[in-house]
């Protein structure tokens, strides 16, 4: 007996131990910083891995009718062995549909020069058929966009909230800060917000993201662009989709950085100066220039002026001159938790438009018109503006 008791033991540990080694894909793949020539593809799997992708046109072959094109993630020339695998994909066409697929190889051991690799982790393109996405494209005639902000953690509202807008037959999807209170580990990053992105678009959608204050916060905040833009340098970048030129900022805290809030570790006013820097020449470039409508996002608003906070004057006082100039067409916020339609004034010469956190925005550009819709929880229309060229 004691002997039959040892042998189901022994048996159970290597089966478990052979469990336990198989590598799978933890969370993703999602898209980010979807271009007209590129875009980043990011995942996370369960074991230290090399990963790649490979990607193929959308054009009806099998996908096993050739060797399809491999990208992998490396750095300098090296490829990284992480759980956290980001890879830019390049040389694409502006307006074509792409299949792409991801792996993941467990690396086992490295004995000097040596590198002992085990199983592969790669979705089945048999089930995963909507593995695909469509670059972006400057000559398209028309765009569409959904906004979301200040989602705090309430995950179920996102959703609702993207039904109510027609995310399935939307080009984009924007997050517009506060997606979390704070971001203390992975997982609460991925369970907080982006594994039911992931489940509902992001693998082939693109989601685009400016961070807001509450990013900012937590002891994995520092960690955030390893997960969202990991491969701009910066988290403030321009893009263009049909006729629209985006500038997304990166507004900071709200607070001054002296605040005892943040425990002396924030550097925000050098940050924003910095951005400002950046902003001044990216309205000078022919993307922004070429664009028949010009939007500007960003989670903290510089309107309504009446008591600002120290954020918030910032961004009117650094970003705003530079875009009065540049003839912005709206800015989109978040931010206040309230719904604010702020008109152009002498000192904002373009409308700041204020989302909720229980509201959604959609913007559809046809023709020489910018429509933009905003719907309440219940699908209930909460303000309409149009911008005309």
């Amino acid at each position: 007996m004691k002997r039959f008791l040892f042998s189901v033991i022994c048996a159970l540990t290597v089966i478990a131990g052979f469990a336990q080694e198989q590598i799978a894909i933890k969370h993703g793949p999602y898209l980010q910083n979807l271009k007209e020539t590129e875009t980043t593809i990011v995942w996370v799997s369960n074991k230290a891995s090399v990963g790649w992708v490979e990607v193929a046109p959308d054009d009806g072959t099998s996908y096993y009718r050739f060797e399809r094109t491999k990208f992998f993630d490396a750095t300098n020339g090296v490829k990284n062995v992480s759980q956290l695998h980001t890879v830019r994909v390049t040389g694409l066409k502006p307006g074509t549909s792409y299949r792409y697929r991801i792996y993941s190889q467990e690396v086992l051991e490295r004995k000097g020069e040596e590198i002992i690799y085990g199983n592969v982790a790669a979705p089945s393109i048999y089930d995963r058929r909507t593995l695909k996405f469509t670059t972006n494209d400057r000559n398209k005639p028309t765009t569409s966009f959904i906004m979301l902000n200040d989602i705090h953690g309430n995950t179920d509202y996102i959703p609702k909230l993207l039904d109510i807008a027609g995310y399935k037959e939307t080009d984009m999807i924007i997050y517009n800060g506060d997606m979390m209170n704070w971001l203390m580990d992975e997982e609460d990053l991925f369970r907080g917000f982006m594994d039911i992105t992931i489940e509902l678009f992001a693998t082939k959608k693109p989601m685009y993201y400016a961070r807001g204050n509450h990013e900012t916060r937590g002891l994995f905040a520092t960690s955030f662009q390893h997960y969202f833009s990991p491969k701009e340098p910066h988290l403030y970048f321009l893009l263009r989709q049909g006729p629209v030129c985006f500038i997304f900022l990166d507004t900071g805290e709200d607070k001054p950085d002296s605040d005892i809030e943040y425990h002396g570790i924030t550097d925000y006013d050098n940050y924003r100066t910095e951005q400002a820097k950046w902003l001044s020449e990216a309205v000078k470039s022919q993307e922004f220039l070429d664009a028949k409508f010009k939007v500007v996002i960003a989670h903290m608003p510089p309107l309504p002026d009446e008591d600002l906070w120290h954020g918030q004057a910032e961004v009117a006082e650094k970003f705003v001159p530079i875009l009065n100039e540049a003839g912005v067409d709206v800015m989109l916020c978040g931010h206040l938790h309230q719904y604010f339609n702020n008109k152009p004034t002498e000192k904002v010469r373009f409308p700041v438009i204020d989302n909720s956190s229980n509201t959604v925005l959609k913007g559809v550009v046809q023709e020489d018109k910018l429509y933009l819709e905003i719907k309440n929880m219940n699908g209930d229309l909460v303000d309409k503006i149009y911008i005309n060229h």
